[in-house]
């Protein structure tokens, strides 16, 4: 069952490269959701964690190069907003390898509160610029 459903009208931005990177990134959330949520061997887990964090990271960094490329004004809390986000999960990432910690439905909610809160209150915000 899916986490998180991509929907224009909740998650769209109108930017066509950030919003096939979203539907992405949410098709990336739920397969690791579904493998850690349904009893998948841990090495399957980890390897669907490392590519959701490695797409995290490519698409974190795209975002910032057009915000750039484009003079967009609210560039640098945006950009704390995804390091915030990139230390999170970069920690997650360091304790699941070692045995320290699991992906778990908290887990899930908690990169799912961060999209529904990011997407419309940040995301949104350069449709204007990024067009």
């Amino acid at each position: 069952m899916a986490l998180i459903t991509w929907t224009a009208e909740q998650y769209g931005t109108d930017v066509g490269f950030a919003d096939q990177e979203h539907q992405t990134l949410f098709g990336l959330l739920n397969k690791l959701y579904d493998e850690a949520t349904g009893g998948a061997a841990r090495s399957t887990i980890g390897g669907s964690l490392d590519a959701l964090i490695a797409y995290v990271v490519d698409h974190f960094a795209h975002e910032e190069r057009e915000m750039l490329a484009k003079g967009f004004a609210g560039y640098d809390v945006h950009k704390a907003e995804h390091d915030a986000l990139v230390g999170i999960c970069a920690d997650l990432q360091k304790k699941f390898h070692a045995g320290e910690a699991d992906v778990t439905d908290d887990v899930g909610q908690m990169v799912k509160g961060w999209l529904d809160s990011h997407i419309p209150k940040f995301d949104k915000g350069y449709s204007a610029a990024l067009k």
